[in-house]
């Protein structure tokens, strides 16, 4: 197994004895550089390739696993860790991870970013219609571990009925008997006269024999018992290439399910070794060059709404992808920040190094997404439409705009052990701000994004593995924590530098009010949909309020 890191270089020679061809690198002098992420395996070499995203970088020498990537290349090579726990997470990543490319090909089966060679599709009913080599070692150890005690059952019920005439006093000279839950002993080596063969025992050796290459290639620390018939090396490798022949000789013999289920793997995987099959291919991937595409569906598959269409044809897929060909990453609705009406939450997912931030490029474009989505809905509102009643981006009274919260996710990776925790945390303490005017906080070119650190390898496991109800539990708590963060910001003057007042007013006089100081509260005030108006008062302004604004703690 070799580990690589896209965007990093490595010695060409030491890739071109890797691939069978040059598409997953770029070749510059004696160095190839990485260009895609995903799963690759030769079958001529036997070699398994991981091709992991840069996030898993730590700086430009080290890789979040405290080794460089010349040491994580050849780990087997540097350590000796088939029996080292802190080299647990190579088992648990190594499934997420290509997982996590077969599910985004799921999502996603029109796009084009994933290459994959379709050269053979292995189809069996004990679990999904498409294999690769490594879905077969899954299912091979998954299958084992489902079924080992029924399959070791058999195995005993095998040996017990060949044993005619048994010879007990050699028997109990010879082996060892294991002891069942009273203790009694029961042998699975029994000495007999007369031998017989049983084919079913045939397949269960042809079983683990398969199973214990897998285990010693790729140190799955499988406890395989030492009662069964292991064929290992030479022998091994003659029946690759003979195994299904032989498989066929005896395909009609099993009728528990079971044991056709574990027929059926014997023979998948027998056809990719047998080099007389005309279905043999040299190698198989899937590979994405665009990794970033990948990130940003699965924190979307986290966080966002569903793309349904609410009235008359307008939907959130109209709110993603804007006019100008700009594709937003993540958007959902949830309630203002300011009063009981709704407003979009925007977000954009952020794929870099572990300790990489934003440049001005992305931020830039975060702000226009936001002002495009106010513009959809302020295009609708001159129209005398709306996306939905309760979503209001602009007040008519005193022509402010709600505030509009915005985010930024990046992906980082802290604890290589750790799948299960999100760590969803705030990457800064203060918003990134763009604005026209810095006192005027409900103008519509006042905006704010917070940014937001989250553990990839959860991410990288949610997106695969979890179900709806999950997601949507966790969904639901993420959005409660974005609101407020927002609303902490703001209820902060020192931070925020706006202190927001408000004072009940009915509509009339709120029109009336606003009307007489329009010049010095342009944007700077909001009418809310509860009837109360809203001041916002910047740390150094001179506003002069009425009697009756008190300060608002916005909820």
């Amino acid at each position: 197994m070799r580990v690589l890191i896209e965007g990093e270089k490595y010695n060409i020679e030491d890739l071109e004895a890797l691939f069978d061809s040059p598409k997953f690198y770029i070749q510059k002098g004696l160095e190839g550089t990485i260009n895609a992420v995903g799963y690759y395996h030769s079958f001529d070499r036997n070699q398994l390739v991981y091709m992991l995203p840069k996030v898993f970088m730590k700086n430009e020498k080290e890789t979040v696993f405290g080794v460089s990537k010349d040491v994580l290349f050849d780990l087997e090579l540097h350590f000796s860790f088939k029996h080292k726990e802190e080299y647990q997470w190579i088992r648990q990543l190594i499934v997420f991870f290509y997982n996590s490319l077969k599910e985004y090909k799921r999502r996603n089966s029109d796009n084009i970013i994933i290459e994959t060679n379709q050269s053979l599709e292995l189809n069996t009913n004990i679990g999904r219609n498409e294999y690769t080599y490594l879905d077969l070692l899954l299912t091979f150890v998954n299958f084992y571990k489902k079924n080992k005690n029924t399959i070791l059952f058999k195995h005993i019920e095998f040996k017990s009925n060949q044993a005619k005439k048994p010879k007990w006093e050699k028997t109990i000279r010879k082996s060892l008997p294991f002891l069942d839950s009273s203790n009694t002993p029961i042998y699975s080596q029994i000495t007999n006269k007369k031998k017989i063969v049983n084919n079913e025992e045939e397949l269960i050796v042809y079983f683990f024999s398969i199973l214990h290459h897998f285990n010693k290639n790729h140190q799955l620390q499988l406890k395989i018992d030492s009662s069964y018939n292991i064929v290992e090396g030479t022998v091994f490798a003659k029946l690759q290439k003979t195994g299904l022949s032989k498989l066929r000789k005896i395909k009609h013999r099993y009728f528990s399910d079971t044991l056709k289920k574990m027929f059926r793997l014997c023979e998948i995987y027998f056809q990719q070794t047998d080099t007389s099959s005309i279905k043999k291919k040299k190698e198989e991937f899937i590979s994405v060059k665009n990794y970033n595409i990948v990130f940003e569906d699965m924190v979307d598959k986290l966080f966002s709404d569903k793309l349904d269409s609410p009235k008359d044809g307008i939907s959130l897929n109209d709110l993603k992808n804007n006019n100008d060909g700009k594709i937003i990453d993540h958007i959902y609705e949830d309630q203002s920040l300011i009063d009981t009406s709704n407003i979009f939450f925007i977000g954009d997912s952020k794929y870099y190094k572990s300790n990489s931030e934003a440049g001005k490029l992305s931020k830039y474009k975060q702000f226009t997404y936001a002002k495009n989505v106010i513009q959809f809905n302020i295009d609708l509102l001159n129209k005398g439409e709306v996306y939905k009643e309760n979503i209001r981006y602009r007040d008519e009274i005193t022509e402010g705009y709600n505030l509009t919260p915005n985010f930024f996710i990046y992906g980082y990776i802290e604890d290589v052990n750790d799948f299960d925790n999100p760590n969803l945390t705030q990457h800064t303490e203060l918003p990134i701000k763009s604005f026209h005017f810095e006192d005027r906080l409900f103008d519509r070119d006042t905006l704010f994004v917070h940014q937001y650190k989250m553990n990839f390898l959860f991410i990288l496991k949610a997106y695969s593995t979890f179900n709806q109800y999950t997601i949507t539990e966790f969904r639901d708590k993420a959005q409660r924590d974005f609101r407020r963060q927002f609303i902490n910001f703001f209820n902060d003057a020192t931070k925020s530098r706006f202190t927001i007042y408000e004072k009940e007013l009915i509509k009339e006089e709120a029109e009336k009010f606003v009307n007489a100081n329009f010049k010095v509260l342009n944007g700077k005030c909001f009418y809310t949909n509860d009837g109360k108006l809203l001041i916002a008062k910047y740390f150094n302004d001179t506003i002069p309020l009425q009697t009756g604004f008190e300060i608002k703690e916005l909820m």
